[in-house]
């Protein structure tokens, strides 16, 4: 744990690096071409109307929900699948070459071939945000399993722990930090992953926002709402390190 001293440093470095950051915003926004660029005083000025007209609320209430069905959904499956390969060696060799193609595939690329299939209802926006979500945690769920040590397995056992012993009581906690990397990874894709299939497929919430700010030339909308995303994208995997933070603390003390 940092000491008072230490912390204080951390948030002055914090501190200026976001104020040096807001400037040079101002200072380049103020010299660009308003078609290119707003400075961030504009930015924000726009973001207050969009929450005063309730326009940033009626957009960001869909792309949440469609966020959270496809993270969910990405959580619920990548998760045990992840485990599952590491103890299951035969299951892992036959389906490995299948997970990394599809993960090698370019998501977006795969956008037509969903609309071809399930249309433009919200389950085709879901399977987008999940493909995108997916992945990323499933593979550092692997490499969280792989990583455990075979003696703690073979103590487990020795203790006639059964399968699903050894799953909740010594895989589960090794496992659970590279989850959590895979976590707030998905977060930031499943983010572009919501703007994606709201971009095209049927256009609604942010993506829409963001297509209709583009089409009026309304570059502060524009910034505003990509500002928006940043710190909904930023806040959502602080949730993730204090989430891990809080149930991984057992390694400080191992440690």
């Amino acid at each position: 744990m940092l000491d008072p001293e230490s912390r204080s440093v951390r948030w002055a470095t914090y501190a200026v690096s976001v104020l040096g950051g807001a400037a040079l915003w101002e200072f380049a926004g103020r010299r660009a071409n308003a078609a290119v660029a707003a400075p961030l005083s504009a930015t924000l000025l726009r973001l207050w109307e969009m929450i005063e007209t309730g326009e940033l609320r009626a957009s960001l209430g869909g792309s949440l929900a469609l966020f959270v069905a496809g993270f969910g959904i990405a959580l619920l499956t990548a998760l045990p699948f992840g485990l599952l390969l590491s103890r299951a060696r035969v299951l892992r060799v036959a389906l490995s070459d299948y997970i990394l193609l599809v993960n090698a595939m370019p998501m977006v690329a795969l956008i037509p071939f969903i609309l071809s299939i399930f249309g433009l209802e919200m389950g085709a926006k879901v399977l987008v945000v999940f493909l995108f979500c997916f992945f990323p945690v499933l593979y550092n769920t692997i490499e969280g399993a792989d990583s455990v040590r075979p003696e703690l397995i073979e103590v487990a056992r020795s203790y006639r722990s059964g399968e699903w012993a050894i799953w909740r009581d010594v895989m589960l906690p090794g496992t659970f930090p590279y989850a959590m990397t895979g976590v707030r990874q998905a977060i930031g894709r499943g983010l572009v992953g919501v703007v994606a299939a709201e971009f095209f497929l049927s256009a609604s919430g942010i993506g829409q926002l963001l297509m209709t700010s583009g089409r009026n030339f309304d570059t502060a909308g524009l910034l505003a709402t990509v500002l928006v995303i940043t710190l909904l994208g930023v806040a959502l995997m602080g949730v993730g390190r204090a989430l891990e933070d809080r149930f991984t603390a057992w390694r400080g003390l191992a440690g």
